[in-house]
């Protein structure tokens, strides 16, 4: 009887049965399990998951109901810009704010479009990166008393029911009389009409709400807050923190973020504070202005100087050379005070740049180390991976160029040195050459690519005046660079000693547009110039010229038209002493 019980316990099913169960234990098997690349299993074929986005019903303008009943704002256009690059579906319900918090906690939807970042909410919420600041306030009616967050204790403050200051004054004790409302209109308005002491809400939506409701009786009286606004998830939900993460850093990366930002944000944030845009405005005109003004003190200076040299042409070269040197003294005081006050900051850059390049050594490990830990992060208005590498090279240009600099300001200095006019002074020709050219760098550079020096070694000394041979120098380089039509043409200085002559020579050479046959007579004459329409006076050769004589030496020209110039100074080397005899013998006695 056992046997028989047993056997009937196990009687085979039959064959259409089998089939059955099999065909089903197989479509399990194959069935793809959700998690692994798939839809969800309670989602329809072809369809994607929606994505539920809760927000505030009367927040404006990061969101609101509009009058028809639809969600708008900057948060909502922001988050259908999310959806729309990471090719999600979300449906947007906004709802009073205590309720939306309380059905995220819950899940009952998916995510927050807009919450504060506090380091309390962190535990029940995770965060994106920011998506705005919101700046919160203290708001008043106007007159009363202005007040900080900590001299809250003991008045009546409205806030919004769950809000991030609700939450604020909870946690930090302030002893404020709380009192929670809906929205923040609710909270303007109760103020406005006198109820309590003082209102903390967010400072764009109140500065919305007071233009719009017409509060007009309402001020910020402080600004304690500026806390990041973002998406926020409950706590734990990874993947869908990391698609508004991603999709926000799209927006930012291609600029239709601040685009979104500036349509709802950007006026308000200029009502609200300081109208930046209509101060550059006017900057911007008066500044207009001021160039108009300095234009005509130009064109009247130009004016006043064409009009004193034309009155000035009939009278003998001797007093213009007067008026020159005269005019050099002047400019020479100016200079040399004006190097003065260069000097001094440029010491402080020589003293301070190593100092700061020490500061960065030392910094640079724990750069380095958060850079590790976090990724790149801006550093002075770049990225860390890129300034890391710029900075020291920055350092060292600037320390290069003040040093740059300290030279100038002393061939300046030693330039406009009034010397008297002592011809007694023994001097090395190529170390006057060098001191020029280091003085007109600035138009060599701009005037040409292509200038060369070649110096003769052992350049026998000279006397004279080297400040006076200086000047010749200089007026020789600019007019060669002036001489020149195009930056691919040259120029070429070149110092030798002529022995047949006994003269040390400095030859000029330029590829310029050359001088005319009939004009070369004529350019040491006081006032004659090629070059009137572009300012020129005359004056630069017919001073260097004197000059040259008073020094017994020669300044010769040699050029014809598109085939540049070669101007020749040739200065006497002095006649060396004879060596002393050596004292003869005294006679045998």
């Amino acid at each position: 009887m056992t046997a028989s019980r047993a056997v009937s316990c196990r009687t085979p099913l039959p064959a259409a049965s089998r089939w059955v169960r099999l065909a089903a234990l197989v479509a399990w098997l194959v069935a793809p399990l959700p998690g692994w690349g798939q839809a969800e299993p309670d989602a329809p074929d072809g369809a994607r998951e929606v994505i539920v986005v809760g927000g505030d019903h009367y927040h404006p303008p990061y969101e609101f109901l509009d009058e028809d009943g639809e969600p708008a704002g900057y948060n909502v256009e922001l988050t259908r810009a999310i959806a729309e690059v990471m090719g999600i579906e979300v449906r947007i319900e906004l709802k009073p704010w205590s309720e939306v918090r309380r059905e995220l906690e819950q899940g009952e939807i998916d995510i927050l479009q807009g919450m504060s970042y506090s380091e309390a909410r962190t535990a029940h919420f995770d965060f994106t990166p920011p998506h705005a600041i919101v700046h919160q306030s203290i708001f008043a009616r106007r007159g009363d008393p202005v007040v900080e967050v900590e001299e809250l204790h003991g008045k009546e403050v409205i806030v919004q029911r769950s809000d991030i200051m609700h939450d604020y004054l909870i946690e930090h004790d302030i002893g404020a009389v709380v009192i929670p409302v809906d929205t923040h209109a609710d909270a303007l308005r109760a103020l406005a009409a006198g109820q309590h002491d003082y209102a903390l809400v967010a400072n764009l939506p109140a500065l919305y709400l007071s233009r719009e409701l017409g509060l007009t009786n309402l001020v910020p009286v402080a600004r304690p807050f500026s806390l990041r606004y973002g998406y926020a998830v409950r706590q734990g939900d990874a993947n869908l923190l990391a698609k508004f993460s991603e999709g926000l850093a799209i927006l930012k990366n291609t600029g239709r973020h601040q685009a979104i930002y500036d349509k709802w944000l950007g006026p308000l944030e200029e009502t609200g504070g300081i109208a930046w845009k209509k101060i550059g405005q006017v900057g911007a005109a008066l500044s207009a202005l001021l160039l108009l003004v300095l234009g005509a003190i130009v064109i009247w200076n130009r004016t006043l100087k064409r009009q004193v040299a034309s009155r000035t042409a009939e009278l003998h070269q001797h007093q213009q050379q007067l008026i020159q040197a005269d005019k050099m003294a002047s400019l020479g005081i100016l200079v040399s005070g004006v190097a003065h006050e260069i000097n001094n900051p440029s010491s402080l850059l020589l003293l301070n740049l190593p100092v700061l390049r020490d500061a960065y050594a030392d910094a640079e490990p724990i750069l380095e180390a958060h850079y590790r830990t976090h990724g790149d992060f801006p550093f002075g208005g770049l990225p860390y991976s890129r300034m890391r590498e710029e900075l020291p090279c920055m350092i060292d240009d600037m320390q290069e160029g003040t040093r740059r600099i300290k030279r100038i300001v002393g061939d300046l200095k030693e330039f406009a040195r009034q010397g008297g006019d002592e011809q007694g002074e023994s001097f090395d020709l190529n170390a006057v050459v060098g001191t020029a050219i280091r003085l007109v760098d600035s138009s060599i550079r701009k005037a040409t690519r292509r200038f060369a020096t070649h110096y003769a070694e052992d350049l026998p000394a000279i006397e004279g005046n080297a400040q006076r041979i200086e000047q010749v120098v200089i007026n020789l380089v600019l007019n060669a660079c002036q001489a020149l039509q195009d930056p691919a043409q040259g120029i070429q200085l070149t110092t030798r000693y002529d022995s047949d002559t006994g003269r040390v020579v400095l030859e000029v050479r330029d590829e310029g547009r050359g001088i005319e046959p009939e004009a070369m007579s004529r350019l040491t004459d006081p006032f004659f110039t090629t070059r009137r329409e572009c300012g020129g006076t005359g004056l630069g050769l017919s001073v260097s010229a004197g000059i040259v004589r008073e020094h017994h030496g020669t300044l010769t020209f040699e050029s014809s038209p598109e085939a540049g110039t070669t101007v020749t100074l040739a200065l006497p080397v002095p006649p060396q002493p004879p060596p002393a005899e050596a004292p003869s013998p005294p006679a045998p006695g």
